[in-house]
């Protein structure tokens, strides 16, 4: 099965979700998208997909949520403000070809399995 997921190797859920894919056969195309990543169009696509609102893919208890004063923000000013700062992506998305969840909780990815 094809799937790729949006990973962050510092982070213990992340990690966690990495082991339940591949404990069920699935080697995923791994995204660390720190280091590449996804366009605001990319991260727009996958909360949309993913079946949940802007603020739930944005990771609120980064200090730079704060730093930035998004706690009001529109979506589209969460948007750009993840597009510019990766950090702020929630983690992980997974996506495959039954669909995209964010791992939180990490079940939640049983359904696309």
């Amino acid at each position: 099965m094809s799937s790729t997921v949006y990973h962050n190797p510092r982070c213990s859920t992340s990690r966690k979700t990495l082991d339940l894919l591949r404990s069920n056969g699935i080697e995923p195309n791994v995204v660390e998208y720190l280091k590449t990543p996804p366009s605001r169009v990319e991260i727009a696509t996958l909360i949309a997909d993913a079946g949940i609102d802007v603020r739930a893919g944005v990771r609120t208890r980064e200090s730079l949520y704060n730093e930035l004063n998004l706690a009001e923000a529109s979506d589209d000013e969460l948007l750009d403000a993840m597009a510019a700062n990766p950090i702020l992506i929630e983690r992980p998305f997974v996506v495959t070809p039954k669909g995209t969840r964010l791992a939180r909780p990490i079940e939640s990815v049983n359904e696309i399995l």
